[in-house]
């Protein structure tokens, strides 16, 4: 559980952005997020979190912060993954506001007023939607389509891009969010499921200037499996014998069922010497299988206790990290307003 921070050390707005081998994107990166923020003249930070490059990128956000002051650097031991990065940055976050997004330019800071704009209607988390996304059809915008009706499906709160990094939350709906695998792309799902309302807007999508995409199509696996344990806790994180209770039910009574019948027909068998009853009671697959289905019942119930104490458990105690920082380094002028 993150410590309360005190609210004459609150900014009005903190950008996080993970980084990863993008040495050649983040000096202009820096410039473009200075110029808009500054427009805006509010109090901000911006948090750069590199996730082990092995490039010269932590060399030259060194230099940065020379140059910015708002810049406050997080470097990581090893490459631990977008979702770690970001959960790094949203837990070193001071801002009432936080904002992510990527560091390879194709998401634009100069849409960053627009997202605070919307968050004025009373909204808790707005969404980015590449409306025109700059990406290949194929390998790139089709699963996404895909993925995205999917998840929104699933989740039960409807956006476009879910995959967009650029996305702006209120501090309170996202501090405590726990974030794992590829988990990160789910936030506005676990906000709502606090009582966050969630929208979207439509921002800028460029194409890639430098370097090459870190995504890849053993990631989109990794998406698919962390939905189903989004939807686990959105669904049944306060009683997850529910869903456990579900499956040994319909396990448990088709076997219960059939071994009934086996019982009663081999009464009738020995009572009247019916044939039928007496040729099913000769057939093994059914005994095999009433019991087969009676023994899964009971191990989902078993599954199910088990859950219900591992729930609690996770409830209880979150305080293990996903990453390992190596080094902080902040502009030696500070948090400038």
């Amino acid at each position: 559980m993150n410590e309360p921070i005190a609210e004459s050390s609150r900014l009005d707005v903190s950008l996080v952005v993970p980084v990863y081998n993008e040495e050649e994107s983040v000096e202009l990166l820096c410039e473009k997020i200075h110029e808009s923020m500054q427009a805006l003249s509010i109090s901000y930070e911006v948090i750069l979190v590199d996730d082990g490059s092995k490039d010269r990128t932590w060399e030259i956000l060194v230099q940065m912060a020379e140059r910015y002051p708002h810049l406050h650097l997080i470097a990581f031991r090893a490459n631990f993954g977008q979702t770690a990065a970001m959960s790094a940055g949203i837990e070193h976050a001071t801002g009432d506001v936080i904002i992510t997004l990527d560091a390879d330019l194709q998401n634009d800071p100069a849409d960053i007023p627009l997202l605070l704009e919307r968050m004025k209607e009373g909204f808790d988390v707005v969404s980015g939607w590449r409306k025109h996304r700059k990406d290949p059809f194929i390998n790139r915008k089709l699963p996404s389509m895909i993925a995205n009706g999917l998840i929104s499906k699933i989740t039960g709160v409807p956006l476009h891009d879910y995959g967009c990094t650029l996305k702006a939350y209120r501090r309170e709906v996202i501090q405590d969010v726990r974030l794992y695998g590829e988990m990160h792309r789910f936030i506005p799902a676990l906000a709502s499921w606090v009582g966050g309302k969630v929208t979207e807007v439509a921002v800028n999508h460029h194409p890639r200037q430098f370097g090459t995409s870190k995504y890849n199509i053993s990631r989109t696996f990794r998406v698919v499996l962390d939905l189903m344990t989004v939807k686990f806790l959105l669904s049944y994180s306060r009683g997850p014998m529910q869903i456990f209770g579900r499956i040994a039910a319909w396990c448990g009574v088709p076997g219960l069922l059939i071994l009934a019948t086996i019982v009663l027909g081999h009464l009738s068998y020995l009572a009247f010497g019916t044939e039928v009853a007496a040729d099913l009671v000769k057939r093994p697959f059914w005994v095999m299988t009433s019991f087969m289905l009676i023994f899964f019942g009971i191990q989902f119930i078993c599954m199910g206790l088990l859950a219900e104490i591992l729930i609690r458990t996770w409830h209880e105690s979150q305080d293990k990290k996903i990453y390992i920082v190596r080094q902080i380094h902040k502009s030696p002028s500070g948090n400038a307003a």
